[in-house]
């Protein structure tokens, strides 16, 4: 019998790695690196540690997400909404308005109540600077307009220049108003101050005439345009009555400015650039240039002024059409009649009669047009108008009749249905004196020059500058005579009747000097006087010049 001992023993199946790992390569293996170690997979216990860590950090997300949204959220968005950003505008600096001189017309100043005001130069400026609004507040206390505007004047025509930029400051207040904490978000960006043309000096020499004259006789109303010749620079652009440019702003006399609407002397009208007015003579320095350069007539042709000119009716030769002078004024050449301001030298140049040829209509249009009538002069200020000039095909269409001779005749001394702006016969004033360039008036200082040669006789021209400078020291203007201790000018008056029954007038002086070495051309007119009234732009520039001679005698050498 055979005794077998039985050992018991488990048997362990070899991965395929643990057959390359023998004893003749183990000691060759970097420990370090853990070359010659096996791999083992995680006990299952690092798996259930690390999901009851999980569990744990989720649960308390949880919880805590849990305290805040419902038991603490509304004590927390109560805080939330009491501790709040509120932005604020920073405004910027308006700038200044200056005369050329440096004189301030408009500038910002300090109101304890208002904050930052802008304040003017007055009286005498007020269409010339302006005025503004200012940013506007809802029943909150909040801003819905946070800009300073610039409503007319210069205040409109360079507003963006002047206006700048606002910044924003962002503050955090708390539940009482208290701030927290603040800061400037973006800078304010101050605007820049304007240099204009204007000399106030000028400015108030036309404007205290103007107003004086114009309340003693009366007149409704009054303007005035001095400029530079050549550099189209506006030295005074005068209208009055006029609106007080701190009342529109401030807006708090709002009786006074209910007083400006009604007031049927319309302080709002900027009468030098606005309004329109029929020219009356003064407009027969144009045509006598024309005429001139058209050879229609020559300097020293004789036309014969009995006092009226005679047109025959053919059908009724007992009624012919009489077209009538101020008074008789003898032969006139073309200097004299410009000097006496003879109607019924410029009815026949204009559209002829008997053996003497006109310029007719469409020669007058052009003309007239060449020298600026007619035509916006394209000044920076807003609101000027464009002066009209009738034509035949405006009669037939405007009124569905046929243009006759009168109609030539009247248009040809500045009336029927013509109408021109101050600004206007100021720069075609301009235009005579310069010989011969169309510059374009501007409001700013240093501006670039810009204008136009107009086609027309130098020999013509030199003409009418005599003939003007003979109104002065024997015709219509003879009045100016009386500045001649300082200054020499030429000039042409223009009386233009007006109103229903022609009871009213408008009166006109245009002009320039000095007479040998022209600098400054001027245009003044009073506005609706009484048809009796004799006194108008000629006294009125005595004493503007005169007074400007005081304060600025450099206008004058």
């Amino acid at each position: 019998m055979r005794w077998f001992t039985k050992r018991s023993k488990k048997v362990r199946e070899l991965d395929p790695d643990e057959i390359f790992l023998d004893a003749s390569n183990v000691s060759e293996l970097d420990r370090e690196r853990f070359e010659g170690r096996l791999e083992k997979p995680l006990a299952a216990s690092v798996f259930i540690g690390t999901g009851i860590i999980i569990a744990l950090v989720t649960l308390g997300l949880v919880v805590k997400g849990f305290s805040l949204e419902v038991i603490h959220g509304e004590t927390f968005a109560a805080k939330s909404e009491r501790n709040r950003l509120r932005p604020e505008v920073i405004f910027a600096k308006r700038g200044a308005l200056l005369d050329r001189n440096g004189v301030v017309l408009a500038a910002n100043r300090v109101d304890e109540e208002k904050g930052m005001v802008r304040e003017y130069k007055t009286p005498g400026f007020g269409h010339v600077i302006g005025y503004v609004s200012y940013p506007k507040k809802d029943s909150s206390g909040n801003y819905y307009d946070t800009e300073v505007t610039g409503l007319a004047g210069a205040e409109a025509a360079f507003n963006d220049t002047l206006a700048g930029k606002n910044g924003r400051l962002l503050i955090e207040e708390d539940a009482r108003g208290a701030i927290q904490s603040q800061g400037i978000v973006e800078a304010p960006e101050d605007g820049k101050s304007v240099t204009l043309s204007i000399d106030a000096r000028a400015q108030e020499a036309f404007y205290n005439s103007i107003h004086e004259l114009a309340d003693r006789i009366p007149f409704q109303g009054g303007a005035a345009v001095l400029m530079d010749i050549y550099s189209g620079e506006v030295r005074a652009l005068v209208s009055y009555p006029e609106y007080d440019p701190n009342v529109l702003s401030h807006g708090e006399e709002r009786d006074t400015i209910a007083g400006y609407t009604t007031n049927t002397r319309t302080p709002y009208l900027n009468r030098a650039i606005g309004g329109l007015y029929a020219p009356g003579s003064i407009v027969k320095t144009v045509v006598a240039a024309g005429a001139l350069t058209d050879g229609v007539i020559s300097p020293e042709k004789i036309i014969v002024s009995t006092g009226k000119l005679v047109i025959p009716n053919p059908y009724n030769p007992d009624q012919p059409t009489i077209f009538p002078d101020w008074k008789p004024l003898g032969p006139m050449n073309t200097r004299s009649a410009l000097a006496w301001s003879s109607d019924v030298y410029f009815y026949t140049v204009g559209g002829g009669f008997g053996d003497q040829k006109g310029l007719g209509i469409d020669r007058l249009v052009h003309w007239y047009q060449s020298f600026g009538y007619g035509r916006a002069t394209g000044i920076e200020l807003p609101g000027e108008n464009t002066g009209f000039i009738p034509t035949p095909t405006w009669k037939e269409d405007r009124l569905k009749e046929p243009w006759r001779i009168g109609n030539t005749y009247h248009t040809s001394i500045g009336q029927y249905a013509m109408q021109v702006t101050v600004i206007e016969a100021a720069q075609a004033v301009a235009a005579i004196a310069n010989n011969g360039l169309l510059v374009k008036p501007t409001i700013i200082k240093d501006a670039p020059l810009v204008g136009e040669s107009i086609v027309v006789s130098a020999d013509a021209l030199q003409v009418v500058r005599e003939g003007m400078r003979q109104a002065v020291t024997e015709g219509t203007g003879s009045g100016l005579n009386t500045l001649s201790s300082f200054v020499k000018l030429g000039a042409k008056t223009g009386t233009a009747q007006v109103g229903a029954n022609n009871e009213f007038t408008n009166a006109w002086l245009i002009g320039f000097f000095p007479y040998e070495k022209p600098k400054y051309a001027f245009a003044v007119l009073m506005d609706r006087g009484p048809g009796h009234n004799t006194i108008g732009g000629v006294y009125a520039t005595i004493q503007a010049l005169t007074k400007l001679h005081q304060t600025a005698p450099e206008y004058f050498e």
